[in-house]
């Protein structure tokens, strides 16, 4: 794709180097050359940017997934470690052993 722009590049180039003033030129290279190019590489870039912003959605909602999980995990071995301490404050109070 991008030596088809860079082909049609040198086209322009060479048709602007062959006018009546620098002025033409220049014009000549920028609306027949960097512009429409502009827009020709920003539509045929398109799909590309599509599938990017979808991988990246994807692996962003996988990396949430993965966090909630782990969120999850951390959350129930602080429940166990409360429970824990919880009853061995009370065995502590009671002043009984407790076995599990």
């Amino acid at each position: 794709m991008y030596i088809v722009a860079i082909a049609w590049l040198y086209v322009v180039f060479m048709m602007s180097i062959t006018e009546q003033s620098a002025v033409a030129g220049v014009t000549t290279f920028l609306l027949y050359g960097i512009f429409p190019l502009t827009v020709v590489l920003y539509l045929m870039g398109t799909p590309q940017r599509k599938r990017n912003r979808q991988k990246r959605e994807k692996l962003k909602a996988a990396g949430q997934q993965q966090t909630e999980a782990d969120g999850l995990t951390k959350s129930e071995s602080a429940n166990e470690r409360a429970s824990a301490q919880g009853t061995a404050h009370q065995d502590a109070r009671t002043g009984r052993d407790h076995e599990n």
